[in-house]
């Protein structure tokens, strides 16, 4: 396919991805477009708290699968990921690439112990062949990468044409959809910032004094500083400071209404 017709085909998809009102439908269109082209199993995962090779506290990342939940709940919350040479790749590393290097390390006997027995845990499961995307970032904190898992019936020689010939198309729909979910507010906690807590902490964030903020809102002191309470408590801070950190890097505050009402509860 020439450059030309490629940009034809996935132009429509992209517009489409930037207007994308929500979380769902931004990872509904890309997803069904990888499914199209052999990878109906899709791994994201985005943070805002890096630190060093951790990704900081997983209540406050973003984890999106089209895997199972049998697969998501083994490669998310038991740490799978975060032992698999890909995870390691992407996380030194910004672009793409086939998994082709992860079997030819593994034959060289390069790969740790630990990275063995995740791609024996992997294989149980079907995952043999893909692609990671890892994203460029504009804070030393930030990551985000994509794992694309081959359909069984694609081979690791399959991948590896279908990353010459689209792989292009596949990295931007990545890139686009990736652009606009860090735009996103995104909670994965069990406790939601509510309407108040929220509008509580936009104000304080704009250099507002609880007082103030009593008097704007009009609504008692004490009402004010149980708002601020229950959304330290809900963003798993210390301080108010914090938390106005927090809510802003999770782009819990300061959004469209639409966006806003649908992060509270």
């Amino acid at each position: 396919m020439t450059k030309g017709k490629m940009t034809d085909e996935i132009a429509p998809l992209i517009v489409r991805i930037a207007e994308a009102p929500g979380v769902e439908m931004v990872w509904s269109l890309a997803t069904d477009y990888f499914r199209s082209m052999g990878f109906s199993r899709v791994n994201y995962g985005y943070t805002r708290f890096l630190h060093g090779s951790g990704i900081g506290n997983p209540a406050d990342a973003m984890f999106l699968t089209t895997a199972s939940p049998d697969y998501a709940t083994r490669y998310f919350a038991g740490g799978l990921y975060a032992r698999t040479p890909a995870f390691k790749w992407a996380h030194a590393n910004t672009g793409a690439c086939t998994w082709k290097w992860v079997r030819e390390a593994m034959e060289a006997g390069t790969l740790t112990p630990d990275e063995l027995a995740a791609l024996r845990q992997n294989a149980t499961m079907g995952v043999r062949a893909g692609i990671t995307i890892s994203f460029p970032e504009a804070s030393a904190r930030a990551k985000g990468a994509m794992g694309l898992i081959a359909d069984p019936d694609l081979t690791e020689a399959d991948v590896e044409r279908l990353f010459v010939s689209r792989g292009t198309a596949l990295q931007a729909v990545a890139q686009v959809m990736h652009l606009k979910l860090v735009q996103m507010p995104f909670s994965a906690r069990k406790r939601a910032l509510t309407t108040r807590q929220r509008e509580v902490l936009e104000w304080v964030a704009g250099g507002k004094t609880a007082q103030d903020v009593a008097t704007v809102m009009a609504i008692s002191l004490a009402m004010v500083e149980k708002h601020l309470k229950l959304a330290r408590e809900a963003l798993d801070a210390d301080t108010t400071a914090q938390a106005v950190a927090k809510a802003t890097l999770l782009n819990l505050i300061f959004q469209p209404q639409p966006l806003a009402d649908a992060a509270a509860v």
